[in-house]
């Protein structure tokens, strides 16, 4: 956050922060183990889905913008293996392919954790509302660019490396509005959900038989990607 002449002032940088921050702290709380995120970020010019699992969130609202997460098979396997483990389930249990649906599920339930987490902080600390859209995750076997120019009248696009416990990487890609929060007076900022109450109650709502955020069957990716502007 910098000052400036008329508050304080912030921009794309902190946003991504924030987000960035609210991954580590859904997944560090969803699988009991330490996520961290590289110090320096990455000027992109194009975002897109990489193999083998590409998930994605559209917001909108006060600004919009497009979240992707790119996993590799190792990656996926270790979030989704701890995250089960986490709830007790026996590792035997467990699938045992990253192609798995229940792998796409699962890491389709977390990043709406972790979009959650984020537009909470927005509510909170920009006193501004956005909303998501449903993840929708695909495994993929090429790299799959997606189009920002229509719903962005001047993006920014950005990448961070992140690392699991194993040393796995995945990858978070933003694309947003290129805008400006300017504080102009103080205010009490209310108190965001906690991660572990966020997954206290996903594990309720799971007991309950509600259903994590299905796989895109290969059908239907030619469609989705058109309503992305591609």
């Amino acid at each position: 956050m910098a000052a400036g002449e008329d508050g304080v002032v912030y921009g794309t940088e902190d946003l991504l922060t924030s987000l960035c921050n609210s991954v580590i702290r859904v997944l560090n709380v969803a699988t009991q183990s330490k996520v961290h995120y590289s110090a320096m970020v990455q000027r992109i010019t194009k975002i897109g889905l990489k193999p083998d699992i590409g998930c994605f969130v559209l917001f909108d609202g006060g600004f919009s913008g497009l979240v992707v997460l790119n996993f590799d098979g190792d990656t996926a396997l270790e979030i989704y293996e701890k995250y089960m483990l986490t709830m007790g389930m026996p590792k035997s249990e467990l699938a045992t392919s990253f192609t798995s649906d229940e792998v796409a599920n699962i890491l389709g339930e977390l990043m709406n954790q972790i979009v959650g987490d984020f537009t909470g902080k927005v509510r909170r600390e920009l006193q501004t509302n956005i909303t998501q859209n449903q993840p929708k995750m695909l495994v993929l076997t090429k790299q799959v660019m997606l189009s920002v120019d229509t719903p962005l009248d001047r993006p920014e696009l950005r990448r961070v490396s992140f690392f699991t416990e194993k040393n796995n990487i995945f990858y978070l890609e933003l694309a947003i509005d290129r805008t400006e929060f300017i504080k102009l007076h103080d205010f009490e900022a209310h108190d965001v959900p906690d991660p572990d109450t966020l997954l206290d109650q996903q594990q309720a709502s799971q007991g309950q038989g509600a259903s994590a955020p299905a796989a895109i069957a290969e059908d239907d990716n030619s469609e989705l990607l058109k309503s992305l502007g591609m």
